[in-house]
């Protein structure tokens, strides 16, 4: 009788234990559609404020789309989606009026992002990432291919610029694991267009909260031609990132050419602190009325020497599914952008060298980029 009555009380604790943990995703779940709907509403609001100020100061909404479908493969870092929003130029953080009041102190002491004479702009984002190995096909743990792995996040970020220099302050917060909403995206999307179903989900990265803390320096570093003529510029960047997800230094140089190249700072895919599509003066084709268009290509080489990658090293606080991750990392890309009035339209097909020991093959993606300013 004991023994049966131990059996039950232990069925009752797993039970609640389960119903707990079932609470805590749902509480979880719950927030981070609160977080959601939050942006969307400062997004909404500084809009209002930002289109009555006229075409000179122009906010910038972006919509990123990445996939390896574009290099015909499906492995890796096989997704990527990302919407994004710059405010209007602004002379200063605490004049615009944009920003909480408790906010401005901290805003005030970040590094790099307050120096006077400069244009400032205040940038908001949301997006998702998803990464699997080679053979989605089967269900058990491939031990010698990365991990399953998803990353849901939103992020801030503080921009300082002239028409040279662009340096970049960002915090992205967000979650890895299955409240990523990963899984269900890439099966849903599978299941629409009849391809291979991903099966070994169930072994993808644990629940983590992410967060990372960017800066990155842009420098035009080489500029020739004028507006409204062929022309021909090299954007160079610097940075890093801090975190549990991601924690790396990068560097880089893209060079443009073309008919009347915007003088922004360049194309950039999804990645931290890249998000730089807002027009830097009112000679930018997206600004003038008279000469509204650009067409250009363009070719980018950066590096990463990567100490973290959450989605290589797996899980920081659980044991997890992990490969061993090579410590420099190299992109190359190329594509063209167009530019008609206030959108621009960029395309790039994006070559990554191998990441872990034993990758089969070099990555490769593609990445579209859709802005509006208005």
């Amino acid at each position: 009788m004991e023994t049966i009555g131990s059996c039950l009380n232990n069925k009752k604790m797993l039970g609640r234990f389960g119903l707990l943990k079932t609470s805590l995703e749902e509480v979880a779940g719950i927030a981070m559609k609160y977080i959601v709907l939050s942006i969307l509403l400062t997004i909404v609001a500084v809009f209002g404020a930002g289109a009555a100020e006229g075409k000179e100061k122009s906010g910038t909404f972006s919509f990123y789309f990445e996939n390896d479908f574009f290099a015909d493969t499906d492995r890796g870092y096989t997704n990527g989606i990302k919407l994004s929003w710059i405010s209007p130029d602004l002379t200063g953080y605490a004049e615009s009026g944009k920003l909480p009041d408790w906010s401005l102190p901290y805003v005030r002491w970040l590094p790099f992002i307050n120096e006077p004479g400069f244009q400032h702009n205040v940038a908001l984002c949301m997006g998702q990432n998803m990464y699997t190995p080679e053979d989605i096909s089967r269900e058990d743990l491939i031990e010698d291919d990365r991990p399953y792995a998803g990353w849901a996040y939103f992020g801030i970020a503080f921009h300082s610029k002239n028409e040279r220099r662009l340096d970049t302050m960002e915090f992205q917060l967000g979650i890895v694991g299955p409240l990523s909403g990963a899984e269900q995206a890439q099966k849903y999307v599978h299941r629409k267009i009849d391809n291979q179903c991903p099966n070994g989900w169930d072994n993808q990265l644990k629940n983590e909260p992410g967060l990372a803390i960017i800066y990155e320096r842009k420098l035009r570093v080489l500029q020739g031609g004028a507006s409204e003529t062929p022309g021909f510029d090299a954007i160079a960047h610097l940075g890093g990132t801090l975190g549990n997800v991601y924690t790396y230094a990068n560097a880089g140089i893209e060079a443009r050419a073309g008919w009347n190249i915007p003088p922004d700072f360049g194309d950039s895919i999804i990645r931290p602190g890249g998000d730089t599509n807002a027009p830097a003066s009112v000679l930018d084709p997206r600004l003038c009325g008279k000469y509204g268009y650009s067409l250009y290509v363009f070719s980018a080489v950066s590096g990463r020497a990567v100490l973290r990658d959450i989605f290589l090293d797996g899980n920081t606080f659980a044991d997890s599914h992990s490969v061993e991750k090579k410590y420099f990392v190299a992109d190359f890309c190329i594509g063209f952008s167009l530019i008609i009035h206030r959108f621009k339209l960029s395309y790039a097909r994006v070559f990554r060298t191998k990441e872990f020991y034993g990758q089969n093959g070099n990555p490769s993606f593609g990445s579209i980029t859709l802005s509006f300013s208005w």
